[in-house]
């Protein structure tokens, strides 16, 4: 044990100062606050307009293939392109096996090509998937 000036022992204190980590974690929490808004973007693509009624709300987030005008393909609002037609397959299989009753939806860009969307379609049936809606905008929104 160490010395003080006077000659009698200094006592070890064995408590840990906590503030420091408290600041810390409010500042995190203050970051993670501010960009995961900014993480849940998706890929812009212009929805057709009818007035078809829409499906009821279930409590899962539908498995959703975007196809944009050059027909690329991406998966559940990533802003990624799927690298290959295996790869949603693969997924919508993946999905289809953990939660037989999801719903399987083909969102196409108005500008898309007719047979970018068929396709998109097919990759879903091919997967095992019996249903897949058509996502589309209400006239006015």
């Amino acid at each position: 044990m160490s010395q003080t000036r006077y000659g009698r022992k200094k006592r070890l204190m064995g408590e840990i100062n906590v503030v420091p980590y408290i600041d810390v974690m409010l500042v995190l929490l203050v970051i993670f606050m501010v960009t995961a808004p900014l993480l849940s973007t998706g890929v812009k693509v212009n929805l057709p307009e009818t007035d078809a009624e829409a499906i009821p709300n279930e409590d899962e987030e539908p498995f959703v293939v975007t196809v944009d005008i050059d027909g690329n393909l991406y998966l559940n609002d990533n802003e990624e392109a799927v690298v290959s037609a295996d790869e949603v397959q693969r997924q919508a299989m993946a999905v289809l096996a953990r939660n037989p009753a999801l719903p399987f939806m083909v969102r196409g860009d108005t500008e898309a090509n007719y047979g970018y969307v068929v396709e998109a379609m097919v990759l879903l049936q091919k997967a095992g998937v019996e249903t897949v809606g058509l996502v589309t905008e209400t006239p006015g929104t």
